[in-house]
């Protein structure tokens, strides 16, 4: 890729630049600025906006490994890199830094992030639609009032855990176990193994040394629900891609499975922990809720504008020469999608403290052919689990100064730590197991259905583990974070 040489350069040599000065952010060679490393882990938000000031809507940028890339910050440089495939392609082969070495694929943490695999995210026109539709299927097949019956059951779970405490730790106990429960359930997943399984899916994100290790370990996982689903099909996502017309490969089905899970769990666990902080911190934003001039729905939206669940989205690779936000990009250059960036881009929000609670048209589940096809699903679990959450402890209220609360960022999403809130303790309500989602309707070939799988009473040899155990079993991994 070409890089623009880097402008703003101090005054005098040798005197340092002004404090907020684009020259600030130039520390890679050839004046890109890396996405990686302190600045962008302390405060990517001021980050993006530096390299706005400093190359305008899109700015080059390195990935770890001083891999080379444009990060696209303006709105409607965004959408037209997400609406034109033929330009911008969603198949990673296409980049040259295969070629020139650039990335060790053996080694390198941006593998699970940016390598090709049979998915409809790796692929264009048909082959996407194939692989897309299968999807659409398997996620359109659960009603959306099912769906929050299922996260209500789940969010009464968690919430009897701590609810008689008086306190909470909301990420660990609540925001990030309630999309987990639900996604694992819907994916076909047993409860046994849905913890560890989303806990490596989150280590993804990281970029570090074990990314690459975690991707291996989802990927066996998933094959084994593959296997499983052959023989004991269900109601549930797995089932469903195996059974599509599309006739989809037991790998396309697998790391289909991975797709969901890796963006249905990242952007909803994110998500919700957003919302909440909001509620707790911003005496404004509750008050709106309280006072009915602002929904639940509406405040998620809200939040799906300032604070994205996914603030880089890898990634677009461009077919051919072309000009875009003033740079020239070259045949084969990586292009990642700033949608933190380009949803704050003062082109569209001039006052970001405006109110936009009403408006869909935010960039947090990408846009164009490629836009995230769970992305309801993922609303329908953050709504319903902070509504529960609010009306069974409404007075919760932030344990900490909130100057001490703290994030965790890497060059994809931004994650909060922690979020300690008290609440007056109450007694739990619930003391159900998740009941199992209604049969699958007769299948259209002609070929009969499966009786379904005989259920052990708890306890028993072949049953389900008590439920205490596995709530044990819950906290402890997600303790050991």
């Amino acid at each position: 890729m070409t890089v623009p040489p880097t402008e703003h350069a101090p005054a005098q040599p040798g005197a340092a630049p002004p404090p907020g000065c684009p020259a600030h952010i130039a520390d890679g060679p050839g004046g890109a600025t890396r996405l990686y490393g302190p600045a962008a882990e302390t405060d990517p938000m001021g980050l993006y906006e530096k390299l706005r000031a400093a190359h305008g809507p899109v700015a080059p940028v390195l990935l770890d490994g001083d891999v080379r890339a444009w990060l696209v910050l303006g709105y409607l440089e965004n959408r037209d890199v997400a609406s034109r495939p033929t330009q911008f392609s969603r198949d990673p082969r296409v980049w040259h830094g295969w070629r020139s070495g650039e990335i060790d694929p053996a080694t390198s943490p941006l593998i699970p992030m940016i390598g090709w695999r049979p998915d409809c995210v790796c692929a264009d026109g048909e082959e996407h639609q194939r692989l897309r539709g299968a999807v659409t299927a398997g996620l359109d097949q659960f009603d959306h009032r099912g769906v929050r019956r299922h996260v209500t059951r789940f969010a009464h779970q968690v919430i009897d855990t701590f609810c008689e405490n008086g306190e909470a730790e909301l990420v660990e106990q609540f925001t990030e176990a309630v999309p987990m429960l639900t996604l694992s359930h819907l994916l076909g997943m047993s409860d046994e193994d849905a913890p560890r399984l989303v806990h490596a899916a989150r280590d993804l994100f990281k970029a570090t040394e074990t990314s690459l290790a975690s991707n291996a370990y989802v990927l066996e996982c998933l094959e084994k629900l593959v296997a499983e689903k052959h023989a004991r099909p269900g109601h549930d996502i797995a089932s469903a891609l195996l059974a599509h017309p599309a006739a989809l490969t037991d790998e396309e089905v697998q790391h289909h499975l991975r797709l969901i899970l890796l963006a249905g769990y990242e952007t909803t666990a994110n998500l919700m922990s957003n919302v909440m902080r909001m509620v707790v911190t911003d005496p404004r934003f509750r008050g709106s809720l309280a006072g009915g001039q602002m929904t639940l729905p509406e405040a998620v939206e809200q939040v799906l504008w300032d604070e994205p669940p996914l603030m880089v989205c890898p990634g677009r690779w461009a077919n051919g020469d072309t000009t875009l936000g003033g740079q020239q990009i070259k045949a084969g250059d990586m292009l990642l999608l700033g949608l933190a960036a380009g949803n704050v881009d003062r082109t569209i929000r001039p006052d970001s403290a405006t109110p936009v609670h009403h408006n869909r048209a935010h960039l947090s589940f990408s846009a164009g052919t490629h836009e995230c096809p769970g992305q309801d699903i993922g609303r329908i679990i953050a709504d319903a689990g902070i509504d529960i959450l609010l009306t069974r402890l409404p007075d919760i209220a932030l344990a900490v100064p909130e100057e001490s609360l703290s994030w965790r960022s890497s060059t994809w999403a931004r994650h909060l730590t922690a979020l300690p809130v008290t609440f007056a303790p109450r007694p739990p309500q619930s003391d159900d197991l998740p009941a199992p989602l209604p049969a699958p309707p007769p299948q259209s070939n002609g070929r009969p259905v499966p009786p379904p799988r005989p259920v052990s009473a708890p306890g028993t040899a072949g049953g389900p583990e008590p439920r205490a155990s596995w709530l044990t079993r819950l906290r402890r991994l997600l303790r050991g974070r």
